[in-house]
């Protein structure tokens, strides 16, 4: 099956006694069973019909054989990051979520450090790697910054240092770009952006191929309970068959803001991979099958102004919905994020990020120009 048919299809199998086209939704948190009986079932803080369902679709969407549902995106990056061992380096994109830099913070408690490297730069990473390095963190496209890292030569640099490398997928989402195909090991997503796609469920994944890797993240899933029930898990699931149809729509909305805020003399740089003067134009083009419905723009005024103005746009965080959301991030998203850490990176205090819906472009438009 090609990819929008997996969509569709894939976790979607009808319930034999009863032909149902929408498998039931599973919300019981233990299975009776005779003691004798082969174990299948047991306790859904280890196995759940209904989580297995969404899980089967999100590994068959990357060609690999296992992926974890979680409770939430953070929780995904924790049971990942179980991974790292005492004494040994973690690197990441210098440009992250801020709540995924907040996780690092968590990482010195356990003697692991983190190194924060501009990953879009191969000689970079090179002086950052070493023997002492278990894990590689990528953010590709980079949140707030839109930096596209090019996933092959990471991975290729990962290999040799015997690293292994985690792509947070969620700006792009599984519609766009595939980083197990570049070598990455894990794909980690925030379920709750783009896959489930409507602003109503809390949730995240781990997608890889490894059956070893599978047996000690499982574990961990279960031991730790960061797990999402049965209803979470069919409301992600639900959402995922339309990701293909509101995904197009999203980037050609983000493409026709971005090429009005070009033109607008209130706005400084546009970071959005589709635009040819991105410095990762060409990176974005070739790993990716389109430059995604997320941008961010320097506004030359006073933001909470702007996010006062707009009326189609709702000033929330996240990302990935059928609505537009915008948002500030020096003051929403990455207000944890040090003052001076987010002006090295360059994450202004007038940063703006959008995050496009699917309404009509020309309205999405007009009210940001209006506003402007």
């Amino acid at each position: 099956m090609r990819f929008d048919t997996r969509l569709v299809h894939l976790g979607q199998e009808a319930d034999g006694a009863t032909g149902d086209v929408v498998p039931p939704v599973h919300v019981a948190a233990t299975f009776e069973r005779r003691v004798q009986d082969p174990l299948r079932y047991f306790y859904s803080r280890g196995e759940n019909p209904t989580r297995e369902a969404l899980e089967r679709c999100l590994a068959g969407l990357e060609d690999a054989r296992f992926a974890l549902a979680f409770a939430s995106g953070q929780a995904a990056g924790t049971t990942a990051l179980s991974l790292l061992r005492p004494g040994r380096r973690l690197i990441a994109s210098d440009d992250v979520y801020g709540g995924t830099r907040s996780l690092f913070a968590l990482l010195g408690r356990y003697g692991i450090t983190v190194d924060h490297v501009d990953l879009t730069d191969a000689g970079a990473l090179d002086a950052a790697l070493g023997d002492d390095v278990d894990m590689i963190w990528v953010e590709a496209p980079t949140n707030p910054l839109l930096k596209v890292a090019d996933l092959s030569v990471v991975c290729e640099r990962a290999r040799r240092a015997g690293a292994r490398v985690v792509v947070d997928n969620t700006l792009a989402g599984p519609a766009l770009q595939r980083p197990l195909r570049f070598g990455a090991d894990i794909t980690l997503y925030s379920t709750t952006k783009s896959i489930a796609g409507h602003s109503d469920v809390i949730g995240g994944a781990l997608v890889y191929d490894d059956e070893e890797l599978h047996r000690e993240l499982a574990s961990h899933r279960t031991t730790t309970g960061g797990v999402p029930g049965g209803i979470d898990c069919f409301l992600v699931h639900r959402g995922l068959k339309t990701l293909s149809l509101r995904v197009a729509r999203q980037v050609g909305n983000a493409e026709a803001i971005a090429t009005a805020l070009r033109g607008s003399d209130r706005v400084g740089a546009v970071h959005y991979p589709g635009l040819p003067e991105h410095p990762q134009h060409e990176v974005a083009a070739r790993q990716m099958s389109a430059p995604g419905s997320i941008l961010s723009f320097e506004y030359l005024g006073d933001p909470e102004k702007l996010l006062d103005r707009v009326r189609l746009y709702a000033c929330a965080v996240s990302l990935g919905g059928v609505r537009s959301l915008i948002e500030c991030p020096a003051m929403m998203t990455h207000a944890s994020v040090p003052r001076e850490v987010r002006g090295a990176l360059g994450i202004s205090d007038d940063l703006i990020r959008v995050s496009a819906g699917i309404e009509d472009p020309a309205d999405l438009v007009r009210d940001l120009m209006d506003a402007l």
